[in-house]
């Protein structure tokens, strides 16, 4: 990957669309076109705009200066929060934990969010993959670790928005649980296993149909195993939907929800404001990318109304939303679906231990998904942190990191198997 350094007047164009209408030096200007396509921000913007792009560099050296300056920037601006205080005590009456402590210089939400894309390699786990058939004709692709030595144990991974097997903390996580006896598998949502789903329709954040089909057929399989789950971002929501929605079912033993974006609304808004929106950007690149290729195999526009060339028009969820999730899956509207898919109304009925993970400073989000200690049932724990951004939760040091994520779900899962 590259970044290109772009035309002033280029530049200058995109920040004025992206809502930045500040007044910048060149000297910042060329800091902020760097940091915006770390995150794919403006390259994009300026391609629409027809402006020159020219001199290629490498994106992992600017991305390890960007993190440098960030950790320099919070070391000497500590976070505001206090590990010690009731986040808004009248809403939410929960106990900020002192468990998670970011890695020194570390601290800053970005660069907890993303140091592991940048930083993390790849294991190279060896996986058995299933090909498993959906009662409406389609499939998804189940990759499992560990499974020649399938026991007692089994966990199901979730994976967030765009995921996959090879997404880090999937990754790091199965490699742990294999190292504490349990057996994993990562049920990919529909397209992102790198092949293809069949059907028009792709997945969305509320959507359990799927993976309740896979629990049951696991269950079955599987009967004299214990079933665990655990959700990361948009597969931390289906996964607390579905334990609201099944209510009083022993399907499984325990689950783990992490960086849930409980209230979908709130999520859609935080990340089409200020800087979340490369995280946007990032995230629609994947989803539009995806659909255009549906065109090569269903009348997509006699089904969401927009030809091919559009799709570069869907250029936040609300839209995307709007055109293609509303339609696709017969919600009235992209509110409709935020109401009708955010996990936050099920947390009273869940009937099985859960944990859910979660950081105030989440750039995908505010505090405001977080529910009242009336909003969950006895069975579920809330375990929130002033630092840790989104899915990252990274403690140690800058140059030797401990994934304290990895670390707590097997520690949550051996608690429960005792």
């Amino acid at each position: 990957m590259s970044y290109q350094i772009i035309e002033l007047k280029s530049i200058k164009k995109a920040f004025n669309i992206l809502g930045d209408t500040k007044t910048y030096s060149q000297t910042d200007l060329n800091i902020k076109m760097l940091e915006d396509d770390t995150y794919k921000g403006t390259l994009e913007l300026c391609r629409d705009i027809n402006k020159p792009l020219f001199k290629d560099k490498s994106i992992e050296f600017i991305g390890i200066w960007l993190l440098l300056r960030e950790a320099l920037k919070s070391f000497f601006n500590p976070s505001s929060i206090n590990n010690k205080y009731f986040y808004n005590i009248n809403k939410i009456s929960l106990y900020i934990s002192q468990d998670f402590k970011p890695a020194f210089g570390l601290k800053n939400k970005h660069l907890q969010t993303i140091y592991s894309s940048l930083f993390t390699k790849n294991l190279n786990l060896k996986f058995e993959i299933e090909q498993f058939e959906l009662p409406d004709g389609d499939f998804v692709d189940c990759y499992w670790y560990n499974k020649s030595n399938i026991n007692q144990k089994i966990v199901v991974l979730f994976h967030g928005l765009a995921g996959s097997y090879k997404s880090p903390y999937i990754q790091g996580t199965m490699k742990n649980l294999e190292k504490e006896g349990f057996t994993s598998v990562i049920m990919h949502f529909r397209s992102c296993s790198g092949r293809l789903n069949k059907l028009p329709r792709l997945y969305h954040s509320g959507d359990t149909s799927d993976s309740l089909a896979w629990l049951k057929s696991l269950s079955r399989r599987f009967s004299n195993s214990k079933l665990y789950a655990v959700g990361y971002s948009l597969g931390g929501n289906i996964l607390l939907k579905l334990l609201g929605e099944i209510k009083d079912s022993k399907l499984l033993c325990g689950a783990i929800s992490i960086s849930a974006p409980m209230e979908l609304s709130i999520c859609v808004n935080k990340l089409n404001s200020g800087f979340s929106k490369f995280y946007q950007a990032i995230l629609l690149k994947n989803l539009n990318n995806i659909l255009k290729k549906k065109y090569n195999f269903h009348d997509m526009k006699s089904l969401i109304g927009i030809d091919k060339t559009e799709i570069k028009q869907l250029k936040n969820f609300l839209i995307f939303d709007e055109i293609y999730t509303a339609r696709i899956y017969g919600f009235k509207s992209a509110k409709d679906y935020y109401t009708k898919s955010s996990s936050k109304p099920y947390l009273k009925d869940i009937s099985i231990p859960t944990l859910i993970i979660h950081s105030l400073d989440d750039p995908f989000m505010t505090p405001e998904v977080l529910p009242t200690k009336d909003e969950i049932s006895s069975f579920v724990k809330l375990e929130i942190s002033s630092n840790g951004g989104h899915l990252g939760f990274i403690s140690g040091s800058f140059w030797n990191p401990s994934y304290y994520l990895e670390n707590k779900v097997v520690e949550f899962f051996k608690t429960l198997d005792l």
